[in-house]
């Protein structure tokens, strides 16, 4: 972050002067220009670099090869000069959030940039929005080090980077405050709205300013809702719901597929990229981000789809339209899963909302091709991308206000809410969890719309030890315990032989039928009136787990072990004690 030693004197001025509530709130701003400008410098790279490719291209069929050779770049980039490493965007971040305290390296406010420049920039199927957030992110939570803002404020700074770099992307700001508080603060506070939306906004005005308009994606919907609509909406919500699952299912397929060639990655690289020259060849609009293609379908063009460099004689009857829109729908995911799979890097959220315009616009059009009745195929378009953002990212509110801000919709407002919200309710039926963060919510590892999720995810074993349970050997004597018990408060004992190894415990009332008896103190092992705890816990283990064994064995202490050596006792009270002080901390940051 080079800017920083523009910044840093003006801002150390300016910190003595503010309270802390407005400092942070000068932050945000700071954090939502600077990912703004990342964000418009990375839509621009990407559209120069391809309009740098199409007039290098001696023929204009060889674009096919430009995403091979994309992936190829970057998977080189990222072996070469990062060490082969490079989390994915929105995980990424999540992951930070939960396990990191909200500290990102600072590598990572341009490596995604330039990684997703490689890739999108030369083709490959995927978007831009994913690498910007986790740009904006990165800035955010580096500006929250450097200021040395505590856990709390530094994770507002981060989604504010994030609320910045959506914003500048769709010129949509109340969308970059949406996604923030969806997908990132998963227990918003009413003060966090403020820095989220100076943020945002100072995001959105730095892309209106200096984005070139042709780089953006907007278009203009002037139809009419009708109430006889309204059916075919709840419809159309049902099968993007449905898609959604669809999309998930098929990118957990082909990321399973390649992951067999992790130790190898330029062969990796390499079929990923053989898949979308074949892929490219025969349906180009599956090249790049491919929003170009949507105006054609919100645009009432869609016969421009037709008009194909290998297929010249490409009939333009309408079968051939709706047939030639399913399957770029459908595979549509396989070239995005292919493209990230193999090595490529962006995100899915512009895949999203191109799977969702062309169902939208096919569902539209089978429906007005048996002329029963005539629906809006440029309205049913942009609200097939609400659809299919919602069920594959479980952020409803951010598709709505990202799709009435990007199209000057407004008058679609309900059936944005019908479709967002139904496709979300179908997802979710049959997907617990997003599909990007899947994998790191099943295991624990991110933060979850549950609140008591969150919190157990929160506490770990080594900070609920308690090691002032004294411990004894199992060859040790009556004798020996009745003198631990002297020397001690509690009521119970590790048993643990002299390597450390725990094998039971001995608890008051296991032996207050003996303990008096003074002619059993030298001839009566500790082994002998030892048990052993029905379960025990390893000192990683997850505290859901944790709960589960403390419900099923009806216990109120558990030992901890780790690799068979005893570490200390875990009490369900010492446990319900953090969780209610968790649940009680003060969430608001001004």
């Amino acid at each position: 972050m080079f800017w920083l030693r523009y910044t840093e004197p003006i801002l150390n001025v300016t910190r003595k002067r503010l309270s802390r509530g407005q400092f942070i709130m000068v932050l945000a701003a700071l954090t939502g220009i600077t990912s703004g400008a990342i964000a418009v410098l990375l839509k621009s790279s990407v559209h120069y670099i391809q309009q740098f490719l199409s007039s290098v291209s001696v023929f204009g069929w060889t674009y096919v090869f430009f995403p091979f050779v994309g992936i190829l770049l970057t998977v080189w980039v990222i072996q070469q000069f990062f060490d082969g490493k490079l989390e994915r965007g929105v995980p990424s971040v999540l992951y930070a959030i939960a396990q990191r305290s909200s500290f990102i390296p600072r590598v990572n406010t341009y490596l995604h940039a330039i990684a997703s420049a490689l890739t999108v920039g030369f083709g490959g199927s995927a978007g831009l929005e994913a690498p910007i957030v986790a740009t904006g992110s990165a800035i955010g939570a580096n500006y929250g080090k450097i200021y040395r803002t505590n856990y709390p404020e530094r994770t507002l700074l981060l989604a504010s980077g994030a609320a910045g770099g959506i914003a500048a992307a769709f010129n949509a700001p109340i969308a970059g405050v949406m996604f923030a508080i969806e997908v990132l603060l998963t227990e918003a506070a009413v003060s966090h709205f403020i820095p989220l939306l100076i943020a945002s906004a100072a995001g959105a005005l730095f892309s209106k300013l200096l984005l070139n308009e042709g780089i953006l994606f907007a278009f203009s919907i002037s139809d009419n809702l009708e109430a006889y609509h309204l059916p075919f909406y709840l419809l159309l919500g049902i099968l993007a719901g449905l898609q959604s699952v669809y999309y998930a299912r098929v990118t957990h397929w082909i990321e399973s597929f390649f992951l067999r060639y992790k130790h190898h990655p330029y062969r990796r690289a390499a079929l990923g990229g053989l898949a979308l020259i074949i892929m490219c060849t025969f349906l180009p609009p599956l090249f790049s981000e491919g929003y170009s293609s949507l105006t054609f379908l919100a645009g009432n063009n869609p016969k421009m789809l037709l008009q194909h460099p290998f297929l010249p004689d490409l009939p333009e009857t309408e079968w051939v339209l709706l047939i030639l829109v399913a399957a770029i729908s459908l595979l549509k995911v396989f070239a995005t899963a292919i493209t990230l799979a193999s090595g490529g890097y962006g995100g899915n959220f512009a895949p999203s909302l191109f799977v969702g315009a062309y169902l939208g616009f096919f569902f539209a059009r089978l429906i007005n091709y048996f002329h029963w009745i005539r629906l809006p195929e440029a309205s049913f378009t942009v609200v097939g991308m609400a659809g299919i953002l919602s069920g594959v990212m479980h952020a409803p509110l951010t598709a709505i206000f990202l799709i009435a801000e990007i199209t000057s919709g407004y008058a679609l407002f309900i059936p944005l809410m019908i479709v967002a919200s139904v496709a979300l309710f179908i997802s979710r039926h049959f997907e617990q969890y997003a599909m990007d963060t899947k994998k790191l919510a099943t295991k624990g590892d991110i933060f979850t719309s549950d609140r008591d999720h969150n919190v157990l995810t929160r506490l770990k074993l080594t900070k609920l030890l308690e090691k002032d349970v004294a411990t004894v050997y199992p060859d040790g004597t009556l004798e020996d315990l009745v003198e631990a018990i002297r020397n001690s408060k509690r009521n119970l004992f590790a048993v643990v032989e002299r390597s450390g190894r725990f094998v039971g415990v001995i608890t008051l009332d296991d032996v207050k039928d003996v303990i008096f008896d003074r002619e059993l103190y030298h001839w009566l092992v500790i082994e002998d009136v030892m048990t052993r705890p029905p379960v025990t816990l390893e000192v990683q283990e997850d505290m859901e787990s944790v709960m589960k064994k403390f419900e099923e064995t009806n216990s109120w202490n558990l030992p901890v072990i780790e690799n068979g050596q005893y570490l200390g006792i875990v009490s369900k009270s010492g446990i319900f004690n953090q969780y209610r002080q968790s649940l009680s901390a003060p969430r608001e940051v001004l």
